[in-house]
């Protein structure tokens, strides 16, 4: 059996991956109420104001590009990524392996690395990419307009990156940073 770099969930790996999501963050969807999951230790959490005057959505193009090369950096080869999108389709994703999928290029939206379904920017919707073992991973929140990044490996990937296209940080380790 060959590998697949891009995986449509299943109805039954989705409810099983939303079901352990929720179980360790406690996931809230709200459009009032945030930060939206229980944010873990260690985590920062930027507003992505920033991003509001981007002529050309270099900085957003910026932002993608860091965080999704240091999510690939973060997973050990032969580790999947959790790529979810609550209330649509979710998919597991091997950052080690070239996109093969024939489905991909119908699933693209938005601003992405080839062979990524989604971009961790939260663009309408909660965007969440996990480890496999949801030791690491971002946190898209679309009415707080916000992106929290937690684990540790993963920060020190992309923290002083980040810190100077988003420059604010709401939340370190849920704690309000103001």
């Amino acid at each position: 059996m060959t590998a697949e770099a891009l995986h449509r969930l299943t109805s039954i790996e989705y409810t099983e991956i939303w079901d352990r999501f929720d179980a360790k963050f406690d996931f809230r969807a709200s459009m009032h109420d945030f930060p939206g999951i229980t944010e873990p230790v260690p985590s920062i959490t930027w507003s992505l104001d920033a991003l509001n005057d981007d002529p050309g959505d270099r900085k957003l193009d910026h932002l993608v590009d860091l965080v999704q090369d240091g999510l690939a950096k973060c997973s050990n080869p032969g580790e999947s990524l959790w790529i979810l999108d609550w209330q649509h389709t979710c998919y597991r994703l091997r950052p080690d392996l070239p996109p093969t999928d024939m489905f991909l290029p119908r699933v693209l939206e938005g601003r992405s690395r080839e062979g990524w379904p989604r971009s961790p920017y939260p663009d309408g919707d909660y965007y969440i990419f996990l480890a496999d073992d949801l030791r690491f991973g971002t946190f898209g929140h679309p009415w707080e307009h916000s992106l929290c990044v937690f684990g540790s490996e993963l920060l020190d990937a992309i923290t002083e990156d980040v810190d100077q296209v988003l420059q604010r940080v709401l939340r370190r380790d849920g704690l309000s940073a103001v």
